[in-house]
């Protein structure tokens, strides 16, 4: 995790190491601490390499996205280790027009640039998810909501929220594996009771927010996405659950237990 552990570790390391060593964080870091902890240790003679890493629990079955910042040639040096985490190209073909560039990408993993691009890289990504996950999680509210009393009764619609889930993974254009997991968290449980909608955040959403303030950049849809987490911790929708269904099935991230 980001912060103390993190800090604690690598200054735990740091005396023990020698010249061309390296610190690999695989975590989800804050770029700023790696651009200190990476100027910080090179004074050293030790390397640092920030790893953004995506694949959640099922990484260890389909390996892992890596999104790898630190010195270059440190990075080229330990590929070896970064190709045998990443999946491979599998069955997606290649893009179109790509012919020519980095293929390290093509198979799931890109050196970003020194050290705090890889958590950068990272902290967007997570910074999507949170906007992927809720418009998800919006979506099947309307639907599950489609015979409220509040909506004329020849307008009511009573839907099978499962049935839809499985039918978008079919050849619609918002197939995804989140999808994927909505559906069979729907399949085994459609009303969701075993959830309560509270959803943690691990501090990337917030980072990628900061970073947009930064650079003058609007992320209406990023912070709104936020900003529903915060909410869902004071009241709770059906939304809120299919959001904590995908974070259990992409992360095994499991809800605060209840406070009695």
């Amino acid at each position: 995790p980001a912060g103390g552990p993190t800090e604690s570790t690598v200054e735990a390391l740091r005396p023990l190491l020698s010249r061309g060593d390296c610190i690999i964080d695989g975590g989800n870091s804050f770029w700023r601490d790696d651009v200190r902890r990476g100027k910080a240790l090179a004074a050293d003679g030790i390397d640092y390499m920030d790893v953004g890493v995506s694949g959640g629990v099922w990484g260890l079955e389909r390996g892992f996205c890596l999104m790898i910042g630190g010195p270059r040639e440190t990075a080229t040096r330990l590929d070896p280790i970064f190709k045998a985490l990443a999946p491979g190209r599998g069955s997606i073909p290649l893009t179109p027009g790509r012919e020519g560039r980095a293929a390290s990408v093509e198979e799931g993993y890109l050196y970003a640039g020194p050290c705090g691009a890889g958590h950068f890289v990272k902290m967007v990504h997570n910074g999507v998810e949170y906007g992927l996950m809720q418009a998800y999680a919006e979506g099947f509210d309307v639907l599950r909501n489609a015979d409220s009393p509040g909506v004329d009764a020849d307008h009511r619609f009573t839907f099978d929220v499962a049935d839809i889930a499985e039918v978008w993974r079919r050849g619609s254009v918002v197939s995804s594996w989140l999808l994927d997991l909505t559906a069979n968290a729907l399949a085994r449980e459609e009303k969701l009771e075993s959830y309560s909608g509270y959803v943690e955040d691990s501090g990337e959403g917030r980072w990628t927010v900061l970073a947009a303030i930064d650079e003058s950049v609007p992320v209406e849809v990023l912070s709104a996405a936020l900003y529903a987490r915060f909410r869902s911790r004071q009241s709770h929708t059906y939304a809120e659950k299919i959001i904590s269904a995908m974070r259990q099935g992409f992360g095994g991230h499991l809800e605060p237990k209840k406070k009695t």
